[in-house]
Order: C-alpha cells, then structure tokens, then sequence
C-alpha cells in the first residue's frame, strides 16, 4: 500500500533456482525437531515435537507462537531436523551422478585439462549471455567427455567407473570388485569440487553447491501444510507427511544413540540405510525398486511428490482446473423459445448463486427492495459487504429494513442473479474454445438449465441427461469481457472453419423444407399466427393467391424475414447431383434464387440454413449483415419452421421404410447378380487366371474385387429404394434435405444391410478356415464372410445378426479408443504449444521471444473472420459490383 512510485513499478527480471544449503535450511527454521511425540497428555502440542506452536497454530483460537496470528493469517513456519548421518536426496541422484563420473575422486577437479576448461569457460559465458537454452546441452557434453577419463588430467590419480543404483545408491568399480560409497563419502566428494570448476559445467556454487544434494538437515514443513483432521469418534488423525516425518525422527534418534554408544558398524549401517529410506519416501513415495511407505491400513502414504503429480495432483488437480465457487451444475433441456443468447436458470441456482453490485445514488432504491427481500425471496440479496469489508449475511440478519435503510454508496449488495445478467456457460469435455460461451440469464421454474436447441452444436450437447455448468463473473471487467468476446451470437462463425457452426440442423431443416416447398400455401390466420411468433411485426404482405383465398406461400412468409438486398444463388441439398437444375427447371425446386430479400426460387434445407455448412443463405448473411443479423433470424424466422413442422406434423413409421413386392423382387435380382459375378472371382482366383493388382497378393486382390462387387450391389440397391419410396416419403425428406439420416440408411432397412467389415476388410476370423461352423472350410462365398442380404425391417437371420455385431463392436471399440488417443495428443501438442502468443509487433512468439511465425497463421487472418478460410471471396465482389451496375454477369 505504501509503495513508492519506483518501488510499484519494478518488474520480475527473471527467476533463479537454487538449492537450500544446511545452513540456509537452519536459518529458515524457527527451531530443530527434537521429538517424534506430537501431544502430551492433555492433547496439547509437545515443544520440540512436529506439532510445536512456533511453526504455526493449527486449531482454531490458539495463536502462532512465531508471528502473533491466528490459523487464517499465520502462513506457517518450517522446523528443521539434524541428520545423525547425512544422506542422499533421491530427486538429485543423476546430478550427482553425473558429477562424480566428471570430477576427480582425489582433488575433486574437472577432469579436464586446463586449456580446455578454459576454452569451455568462454563458452559457457557467451550461452549464459545470449542462448541460455544451449547452457544445458553444452554442459551435458562437457560432463560427458570429463567422464571418460580414467586419469586426473590434474593430480593423476587413478579413476574408477561409478555406478548408479537407483534411487539412491552408488558404487565405485574398483579392483577389488564393487564398493559401496556412503552418502558421508559422496559428500566429502562432492565438497572437494572448485567453484571454477562448477561455473565451466553451468552451476552457479553461491546458489547450488553439489554437496547440498546430500542432505545433512531435512527441513520440516509447517503443520499449516499437514493439518491433522479430528475424527467424529474424537480421535486425532495425522497427515501422511507427519507420519512420515516422525518415522525419519524415530530411525534418526536410533541411529545417533547407537553411534554415540559406539555400537558395531553392521547396526549402524543397518539404521543409516532406514534412515535414507525414510528421507527418500518423505521426498517421494513413488521411486523406482523401492517399496512404497505404508500406513498402518497398508495404504500407500501420499508423500511431496504425490501431492504435486499427476492428475489429480497439485498442479493438475488445485490450479489448472479446480471446483470453484459461484458456480452451478444440473441437467438441461431444450427450449425453442429463448433467445440463442440466453440461458433458462432455474430460481433455486438464481438465489444462491450471486453477483456483487455496488450501490450508487441511482440503483440504491433497488438494493435497498433487494435486501428487504432477504435470501429467501427472488430476487433478493444473500450478503452486504460494508465499506471496511465486513460481510452481514442476511440469512441470520433479524431487522433487514433497517440495514436496507443503512445503505450508502460504498456498499456492496451481493445480489441473487437476476434476468440480463451474463453467464458463462459450459459443457465437458471441453474441446474447443465454443465449449464455453456467455450467455443472458432468463430466471425460469424448474429445476434445469434450458437452452435453445441451435446452440447445441458447439457444446455437443443432447437432452437424453446431459449435465452444463454454469459459473458467474464476479467483475465488471469480467462481465464487460465476457459479453464482449464471449457471447454465443459472437461464435456463430467458427474459428474452425470459417463457416457459421450455429445454424439449422434436423427438425428446423425438415420445417424450412416443407414450409418453402412450392405446394405450401397459408392462410390468413395460420401466416399471422407464424409471424407472430416469428416476432415479425412487419405488416403482412399482398397473398399470392387471392381466389380461392387468399392464401399466402411459405417462400413469401419466409421472404419476410430475409432483409432487404440480399441477393442469392445456389443449388438446394435436394436438387439432383447429375441432371437439368437452374432458373427454367430443376427437379425438386433445388435452384435456390433470392433477389433483393425476396425467396423467387427454391427449397430451404440443409444447403440454405444448415450448420457446418459454407455457403450457405445463412453464410450470406452472417458475411454481408453481421451476426446480430443472423442471431435474429435464428430468434425468429428459424422458430417459425419447428412451429410449421409441429403444425404440419411430420412421423416416421415402419411404412415409411417398405418397399412393393416387384421392389422386393429387383433386389433380390441384383444380390443374384452379385453372388454369381462373385463365384465367376473365386474361380478364377482358384484356377489361376486372376491377375494381381500392382502391390497386392491375388488373394488381396480376389477380396478387394469381391468387395467391390457386394458394394456396388448394395448402391444399386439403394438405386431401387430412392425410386419406390420419393420425396413424399418423411424418411427420405429427412434423408435428402440433410435433417438427419441418410439413403444409405434407408437402403439398409429397406432393401439389403449388405457386407459387413472389420478393419476394412470383410470378417476372416473365427473358427480355423472358416468364420462359423456353419460354412464349409475354405468358403469364399459372400454369406460366409459376412455378407448381410436381409434388410433390418425383414430381420436378420443369426449368422447375419451375428457378423452384424462384429462390425458393430468394432466401432464401439475405435471410438473408445479414438477419443483416449486424440485427448492425450491433444494434452502433449497443449504442452508444448502453451507458451506461444501473438505479440504486439504482429509476430508469433514463444516466452524467450523467439520467433514462430513472422505473421499469425502465415497470413495474419482471423479464421472466424475469414470467408470459410479465405480472407476476401474476390468473385463474390465481383459480382456485387456487377449487380450494382445492373450489368448481367455471365
């Protein structure tokens, strides 16, 4: 608070890490542990033992003996224990390693000589300077040739190989065979290294001195870090880490009473050996050949390193995502009629979750009416923070209109939440950054989160349990952010692909198709009442049909909707792909033609208003209106074709999937064919005469063909249904204007399954030569590998239902698989990528300020602002120019 104008604008100019020398750990304490008793008989904490005041009070009323504090402001203070006999910290064991390989064992120097420690000390300057990342690599190399020495280039003692048994133990190859070095001989080692001689392999010795990778002092943390919890029974229960430190305190006075007793070596080593492993297991409970330590339960003690580990460790687990306050979860549900933006809380979320509001001169008749209604009426108030930042909470406030009467500018009301507030809204897994985005709360009875079924797409939401969270800013900063950059009609264009993401999809693709189909005609009442909840209140326009009548067509109520010089032209998801289709005649009014707003030609279905799509009449808009355009059709004209669709009635039954006889007859006709083509592959394949493919044995070669006869079988098929059932028939409307389905989906339930495959290939395996003992050994034909000729609505016979859940199995098993394999590449490309940003000079960077890309993406273009990829559509321009003339543009 008192900062001098200098001192607040200091910046961190870099970190620096070290390692704690004994006497450094010694200062840092408050006092030495002595005793592994934690309480005395009363249950007080034992001076001198692990609980002891000094280092921090832990029960709520005692006072920190160090500092003064409560438990809430006392940050803790470490103790320290002294080591009877030093050991080895098991994190630093191939540092160490490493210098005892490249250091004399006599004079502790380089092994080296002069002339090149001093080339390599330049060096070593010069990296430190400019390239701190090659400090390491070259550090490395000069390890790795000091090693190779067997002599001191400087007191030509003779050196032996050092081998490492992990996690803490060394051995020197001697003549004599293999002798262990203890961790007192490893430190007296270590201490004869020079200073100048660590700088040349990149250790700076006032920091980390390698003889301070042998502990001699173990620091104790403060009991704030390993709080013990009091049982309901009244027992006391222990951290793992003081468990584990009295286990060290325990060996470590063992082991210092039978060294002061002059007992026999073998003893001593004995406990010095437990005492290392006490030291290592406090460190980390997880090293490799050892046994974990155990509690009494025979679970695995989480010691420093679990707690910082892994996914539910510290980082992971406590700050790189966490469960947080002012947050909300439950299930959701569809409502058509809210607004894209806006998300449906329920009034039992809005009343405990809250937002701050400081009171002014102009809300504060509105905060005083919201503490009135206290925390039990919405909308209400929860809590008043006052001026001096004490908090009164309403819940337990007798007189609340006296305190609303205290009120001031100054105050702050923490508020329930209240329609028109901004939310952020999210469903797991989080893929992409739409997985989150702002909403507007609308406060709604029940108890769900309702959203517009548009808004589904990005999240990956359905309605069959789904659970959202719900988290509310806390700033007006964050709020202001959150409307700003985070609202969902801001992520109608997908930063993917360039393409709107939010669009129609399913039922509003079947109800534009059906209410802009040519034979669509309204009445009077019937177009009012679309209007009306289309929220258009634009007067109706001249029916086009005036006797019988009038009646009004579906493309001018939707024409209504379009705004004013929009100008159009494509090819509807209905239209044939082969074939006559432009402004004379196209089949299925597939030639989509607006001018000026107005819908002349054409059917609206997926290739019109469909999500993921790129241009599309929706794209149009979005690119040549904005967004707050397009979110406004969604609000609105989207809304009046599921109302078409609900009043049209749209069902699809098991009719709608039968075929006539004569139908029937030409599939089985076509899987004749088939079979017989096949026999004709298989003989020739075993008379020799089939000619491999290039790269392929003929047996490949015989199964691809084969495959590609069954398949074009089942195309030609699906030829059949197309035909039979028409644009009449609801499953094939759903299929054709690409609401949901497909005709091969159609052709399936119809006509024929068709061949089954696992791995791209058709089903080999099962009984040794043939796929059940049905078939004979060795059948090639097209029934015993799995060739499906029943259709879903006649039924599977067994060994087709059979071959049908292989394949089936198969997907099962590559989605499981496909989505645990894509998380963790997507972890590790996240990992390396984390670090990198665009800088203000237009360059992206990564933090040492390297460059990655000169400009961002290599052409400086923001993917969601982009023409589906592109930074301007030259010909659309060219045409709108065009237009503008009045020129016609062939």
């Amino acid at each position: 608070m008192g900062m001098s104008t200098r001192e607040s604008s200091k910046i961190i100019a870099g970190l620096k890490f070290g390692i704690l020398s004994p006497e450094m750990i010694r200062k840092l304490a408050v006092l030495r542990i002595e005793t592994s008793e934690l309480y005395d008989d009363e249950g007080f904490p034992i001076p001198g033992g692990l609980m002891d005041r000094r280092m921090g009070s832990i029960e709520p009323g005692a006072v920190c003996q160090t500092c003064g504090n409560r438990f809430t402001n006392c940050p803790g203070h470490f103790g320290y224990i002294e080591l009877a006999r030093p050991v080895v910290h098991p994190e630093f064991t191939p540092y160490i390693a490493l210098l005892l390989k490249a250091t004399c064992s006599k004079c502790g120097r380089l092994k080296l000589d002069e002339e090149r420690i001093e080339k390599a000390r330049k060096r070593m300057e010069v990296y430190s300077r400019k390239w701190p990342s090659l400090k390491i690599k070259y550090a490395n190399t000069l390890l790795k040739e000091a090693a190779k020495a067997t002599e001191c280039p400087h007191c030509h003692a003779p050196q032996y190989k050092i081998k490492v048994d992990k996690p803490y133990t060394f051995y020197e190859e001697r003549e004599e065979g293999l002798v262990r070095l203890t961790p007192l001989e490893i430190w007296e080692r270590l201490s004869r290294i020079p200073d100048k001689d660590l700088e040349v392999v990149g250790i700076d010795p006032k920091e980390a001195r390698p003889e301070w990778m042998v502990l001699r002092v173990v620091p104790v943390v403060p009991p704030s870090v390993r709080p013990s919890i009091t049982l309901e029974s009244g027992d006391r229960s222990e951290d793992d880490l003081t468990h584990k430190l009295v286990d060290i305190i325990r060996v470590n006075q063992r082991l210092k009473e039978n060294i002061d007793s002059g007992s026999p070596s073998l003893v001593i080593e004995d406990l010095w050996g437990l005492l290392q492993y006490h030291v290592a297991t406090y460190f980390d409970n997880e090293l490799p050949g050892i046994p974990p330590a155990r509690h009494r339960s025979g679970r695995a003690l989480r010691t420093l390193a679990q707690r910082l580990k892994g996914k539910e460790g510290r980082f992971r687990g406590s700050l790189a995502g966490k469960r947080v306050d002012f947050s909300s979860r439950t299930v959701i549900s569809p409502d058509p009629n809210l607004s894209i933006n806006e998300v449906g809380v329920p009034i039992d979320v809005a009343k405990v979750l809250t937002v701050p509001e400081k009171v002014t001169s102009w809300n504060i008749e509105k905060m005083r009416q919201l503490v009135i209604n206290g925390p039990d009426v919405w909308p209400g108030a929860n809590y008043i923070i006052k001026p001096d930042g004490s908090r009164i909470d309403l819940r337990f406030a007798k007189h609340r209109e006296e305190l609303s009467q205290a009120l001031a500018p100054g105050y702050i009301v923490e508020r329930h939440l209240m329609d028109g507030d901004i939310v952020l809204f999210n469903r797991q897994p989080s893929l992409h950054r739409i997985s989150i985005m702002a909403h507007v709360v609308r406060v709604l009875p029940y108890k769900t989160f309702r959203l517009n079924l548009l808004v589904t797409i990005p999240y990956n939401a359905d309605f069959d349990g789904d659970e959202m969270n719900l988290h509310v800013p806390q700033s007006e900063e964050a709020r202001a952010e959150a409307r700003e950059l985070m609202l969902v009609e801001r992520h109608i264009m997908t930063a993917r692909y360039g393409a709107p993401i939010i669009g129609g999809l399913h039922d509003y693709i079947t109800g534009a198709y059906l209410l802009t189909r040519k034979d669509t005609l309204l009445d009077k009442k019937e177009a009012l009442r679309l209007l009306y909840l289309g929220n258009n209140s634009e007067p109706l326009v001249e029916p086009a049909i005036l006797k019988p009548g009038p009646y009004w067509t579906g493309k001018q109520l939707v024409s209504m909707f379009l705004p004013k010089g929009l100008n159009y032209v494509g090819r509807a998801s209905v239209a044939p792909s082969s074939g006559k289709c432009d402004e004379e005649y196209c089949e299925n009014d597939g030639y989509i033609l607006i001018k000026d707003g107005k819908l002349l030609l054409g059917v609206f279905d997926k290739q019109a208003i469909g999500a993921e799509k790129h241009g599309t009449v929706l794209h149009e808009i979005v690119r040549e209106y904005g967004v707050e355009k397009a979110r406004e059709l969604m609000d609105g004209m989207f809304k009046v074709f599921v109302e078409y669709l609900d009043k049209y009635g749209f069902t699809m039954g098991v009719d709608s999937v039968e075929i006539p006889p004569e139908a029937e007859r030409d599939v089985q006709e076509i899987v004749r064919e088939a079979e017989k083509r096949v026999q004709e592959l298989i003989e020739q394949y075993r008379s020799g005469e089939l000619q491999p493919m290039p790269g392929k044995t003929r047996k490949e070669t015989l199964e691809d063909l084969i495959m590609n006869v069954l398949a074009e079988a089942r195309t030609r098929a699906g030829e059949i249904v197309s035909r039979h059932l028409g644009l009449l028939n609801h499953a094939v409307i759903m299929a054709r204007t690409g609401a949901r389905g497909s005709m091969l989906n159609l052709t399936q339930m119809a006509a024929i399954v068709g061949q089954q495959s696992v791995r791209g290939k058709r089903i080999e395996r099962g009984y040794s030569g043939r796929t059940l003992s049905h078939f004979p050994v060795n059948d090639l034909s097209p029934q015993a590998k799995g060739f499906v000729q029943s259709s879903f609505r006649r039924g599977l016979s067994p060994e087709e239902f059979f071959f049908h859940a292989i394949s089936g199995r198969e997907g099962l098993v590559d989605t499981a698989v496909r989505t645990a394999q894509s998380g963790y590449m997507y972890r590790r490309l996240q990992s390396a990528m984390q670090d990198f940003y665009v800088s203000y000079d237009g360059t992206v960077r990564n933090s040492e300020g390297l460059v990655i890309q000169y400009r961002y993406g290599e052409d400086g273009v923001d993917p969601s602002r982009s023409d589906h990829g592109k930074p301007v559509d030259v010909d659309k321009l060219i045409k709108k120019v065009l237009a503008m003339r009045g020129e016609r543009h062939e």
